[in-house]
């Protein structure tokens, strides 16, 4: 082993998120790198994710990570100190054995991830090499299409729009750069649509750096959004399409087993139609976790419907970056997408695993972040490294969404001629 890039040292940080919680930072350090990583954290949660470590008690509400510090420094680095950080599977299943729990309880997913990350992030800068190629190749061949949530609701605002996530796919345009320019215009426009609408107190944003208007019916956001892209002056299905995170284990009552939104109960049967109505009038071409996280009969029902219609079906909660629950979407048929977000599931070979199944399992690959989240753009490489459809960072607004955006902006420049933007053809 090279001893240049052998485990010196683990340190842990108590740090802010983007919501003014407490959250995990880790750097690992060998005698020639450095690297740090931070943990996000969502609002929306699958059951079966991995758990958090937190403190518990009076202090931050319970949520602080001190636990997850001590653990990171006194039980986590001596298990790992010396080993190669370029060797990252034997790190993480270090890390997995460690724990020995289904849900990573025992060390907490925020520990692991960010240990994870953080070696991956030290092992490429002592290699000299940018954290995507060091992660997928000297070669990837496209880059994402953003899907850029601009309208929040559900947990992530505080208006009584019950489906989370509004979002707006820029697909028409050369390169991911534009395409980038093309979600901003629409952004900007869709504030003033808002402003001139419901007034200027509608301007504030929601978790993800969208706008939370004062709105109940889902139709309301996809109209706004529709006259958003018509103002920016472009035109749908050829520049722009649309897209809807319904996040509906949210509103689902599983003693009544139905769903509650828009003041009544829904069955999956008027769900499924209740969908299928929406994309026939809007240019949807995405919808994710439209119903609740058990229901893979269910989700493969509303997929064989909306396929007609060429609207791709995607699992998150459904999922949760689970090699396991992924096979059974897979025998069930559930789904023709993937949410892959790291924090889920614990380490970073484990999302690496998932990835490289759904691939094969011709899932459509959507990295995303969390609605908690920091300044740390890994996902940006990660998008690039596995070569994903699509990347869910948010509105181009806040820092925490900004700072992936403008990495892929970077990456996309210095690839500028030797790359592909998926487009329109991320959807085929």
């Amino acid at each position: 082993m090279n001893e240049e890039f052998s485990i010196q040292e683990v340190r842990g940080l108590e740090i802010l998120d983007s919501r003014g919680n407490p959250t995990l930072r880790t750097c690992v350090e060998t005698a020639i790198s450095k690297g740090c990583a931070d943990a996000p954290a969502g609002a929306s949660k699958g059951t079966s994710e991995a758990l958090e470590l937190r403190d518990g008690g009076k202090r931050l509400s319970g949520k602080g990570t001190r636990k997850a510090v001590f653990t990171v420094e006194n039980i986590i680095a001596p298990a790992i100190a010396g080993l190669d950080v370029r060797d990252q599977q034997k790190i993480d299943s270090t890390l997995i054995k460690l724990d020995g729990t289904e849900q990573k309880s025992r060390l907490g997913s925020n520990t692991m991830l960010t240990v994870s990350l953080a070696v991956a992030r030290a092992a490429a800068g002592g290699l000299g090499l940018p954290l995507y190629r060091y992660l997928g190749g000297i070669s990837p061949s496209y880059m994402p299409v953003p899907l850029l949530n601009i309208i929040n609701g559900g947990a992530h605002a505080g208006n009584k729009l019950e489906f989370q996530e509004f979002i707006v796919a820029p697909i028409g345009a050369d390169n991911f750069t534009d395409a980038l320019w093309v979600g901003v215009e629409i952004y900007h426009a869709l504030k003033e649509v808002i402003v001139g609408r419901f007034g200027k107190q509608y301007a504030a944003v929601g978790d993800e750096g969208g706008f939370a208007p004062p709105i109940e019916d889902p139709r309301e956001a996809l109209n706004l959004l529709v006259k958003a892209v018509e103002s920016a002056g472009y035109a749908l299905e050829t520049d722009v399409v649309l897209a809807v995170d319904v996040a509906a284990s949210q509103l689902y009552d599983s003693e009544k087993a139905v769903y509650v939104f828009m003041g009544r109960e829904w069955s999956t049967e008027s769900l499924v139609e209740y969908y299928t109505g929406l994309a026939d009038e809007y240019p949807i071409r995405l919808i994710e976790d439209p119903l609740w996280e058990s229901d893979f009969k269910g989700f493969a029902e509303l997929q064989r419907t909306l396929a007609r219609r060429r609207v791709i079906v995607v699992g998150d909660d459904l999922y949760t970056t689970n090699v396991s629950r992924l096979m059974q979407g897979v025998l069930n048929e559930s789904t023709r997408g993937v949410i892959v977000k790291p924090n889920q599931v614990g380490t970073l070979t484990e999302t690496m695993e998932f990835v490289e199944l759904a691939k094969r399992k011709e899932q459509k690959i959507v990295v995303s972040h969390r609605s908690g989240d920091t300044e740390d753009s890994f996902i940006a490489d990660l998008s690039i490294a596995v070569q994903s459809d699509f990347i869910k960072t948010g509105a181009p607004a806040r820092g925490e969404r900004t700072c992936k955006y403008n990495r892929l902006l970077e990456i996309d420049g210095e690839l500028r001629g030797t790359i592909r933007f998926r487009g329109r053809h991320a959807f085929d």
